[in-house]
């Protein structure tokens, strides 16, 4: 019996030597949209037309065009013709998330992320050894950061990703049509309120974040139309009052910053009016290898800075504690950057 393996067979290194390669991907994506290929190839060029259009090296704006197809972020035609003469064109996902042409252009924001990655990887060993690392000045979570990110990279992933996982969780309930009054807890630019109010047309309420956030979500909402029916609050999430009487709470990747997340849990639970439904959406630690890389890597800083990231089956026990019931679990929504899981919990009527 042969003892090699299948020539097909993947060595059981390669996924380590996929990690290497990806950072090369990662820089062939950032220049992308530095040069804004994804606007320039909507209608396709050759490599030559393209190099001469941007002022590029000839033969090496061909290899990045390639590497760039084979990413699917382009498509390739003339697969008959010689290579000098095949034309690319922007890709599907490209046009819609990577060219600054589309409403859902989310470049900005991952440009963003892949610098606070590499920011805090450059600091992993700094972070082990003593527990301490120095953040980036545009990354620290300042009121004037949030602000400047609230307006460009989270209203970005908002419009890309957020608002269609929202919508997608809020019209499976029951209560959404009947919902009157909502509170969108940490909701940022406020887009997921914005889309959540012209879902159901009775619906009005706050977007609920720090004072220099709150203003971003404000103007968003008079841009939308949408001033008479919902307002921006600026507040303290630990400790200002909420309100009271919501039929619906959204609240999203927030429970993260909170120094008691049970004591928070409580007042919302008492925000809530009697029969009142919180959606609360954040990643946690699935408890498989390959499900738990999916989010481990990009929630590693938080952890490391003492942030909240519960594993599988807490946030559950968690909405249980502060007295909700009617519990709701969906699991892999979604969401920027990572799956993240969406407990549905519930305020007795009676």
């Amino acid at each position: 019996m042969s003892r090699h393996p299948p020539a097909d067979a993947r060595h059981p290194l390669q996924p380590f030597w996929d990690i290497s390669q990806a950072a090369v991907q990662a820089d062939a994506l950032r220049l992308a949209l530095e040069l804004q290929l994804f606007e320039l190839l909507a209608e396709p060029l050759s490599a030559a037309e393209a190099a001469a259009r941007l002022q590029l090296h000839p033969a090496n704006t061909a290899h990045l065009l390639e590497l760039l197809w084979s990413m699917r972020l382009l498509e390739r035609q003339g697969a008959d013709a010689a290579p000098g003469q095949w034309r690319y064109g922007t890709g599907a996902v490209a046009g819609q998330y990577l060219s600054r042409e589309s409403p859902r252009y989310c470049g900005d924001a991952w440009l963003f992320r892949t610098q606070a990655l590499r920011h805090f990887g450059d600091q992993l060993g700094e972070q082990v050894r003593s527990g301490r690392a120095r953040i980036a000045p545009n990354l620290a979570g300042t009121g004037a950061n949030w602000q400047a990110a609230a307006r460009l990279q989270i209203a970005q992933e908002q419009r890309a990703a957020t608002v269609a996982a929202a919508l997608a969780l809020v019209r499976r309930l029951p209560e959404f049509t009947g919902a009157e009054r909502l509170l969108d807890l940490g909701g940022g630019p406020g887009l997921v309120a914005i889309a959540l109010a012209e879902a159901n047309p009775a619906l009005g309420g706050e977007v609920f974040d720090l004072p220099e956030t709150a203003s971003v979500a404000q103007e968003n909402i008079e841009r939308a139309g949408l001033a008479g029916r919902l307002r921006g609050r600026g507040g303290d999430l630990s400790r200002d009052a909420l309100g009271e009487g919501y039929d619906l709470i959204w609240c999203s990747s927030v429970l993260h910053f909170i120094p008691d997340p049970h004591a928070t849990l409580c007042r919302i639970f008492a925000a809530l009016r009697p029969g009142g439904v919180l959606v609360c959406v954040q990643a946690e630690i699935p408890p498989s290898p390959d499900a738990a890389l999916a989010v481990l890597p990009y929630y590693l800083s938080m952890r490391m800075l003492g942030r909240h990231v519960t594993r599988a089956g807490e946030l559950y026990q968690a909405l249980e504690r502060a007295g909700f019931g009617g519990l709701e679990t969906v699991r892999e929504v979604p969401f920027p950057m990572a799956p993240v899981t969406a407990v549905i919990g519930r305020r007795s009527a009676s």
